[in-house]
């Protein structure tokens, strides 16, 4: 009961989650602002697709930002894992069937 309290950057593990979890965000946010620029072009409102543009741009760039975190932060938890020795055991294909 004495566990600090637990946030997603306590590890580089819940850092990663959260990362990939903020990526699906944006992913559906991008979709939506996709389909909304859709229907501001269809009614000639021209300021709003502008604005829409702009919004989906950042989104991408937001995004892309994202998964180079990601990627940063895979490969952080694999150089912990093999400076540690934590990676487990590799196991062969033919290994069982060998008997």
């Amino acid at each position: 009961m004495n566990d600090p309290l637990r946030t997603p950057f306590d590890s580089v593990e819940n850092a990663h989650h959260y990362v990939r979890l903020l990526v699906e965000a944006i992913a559906e946010a991008k979709s939506e602002i996709e389909a909304d620029l859709g229907v501001a072009a269809q009614a000639k409102s021209e300021r709003r697709v502008q604005a829409l543009q702009i919004v989906n741009f950042k989104l991408a760039k937001l995004e892309q930002h994202l998964e180079s975190s990601s990627r940063l932060l895979n490969d952080l938890r694999t150089l912990r894992r093999l400076l540690l020795d934590e990676r487990p055991e590799p196991t062969t294909a033919g290994q069982d069937s060998a008997a």
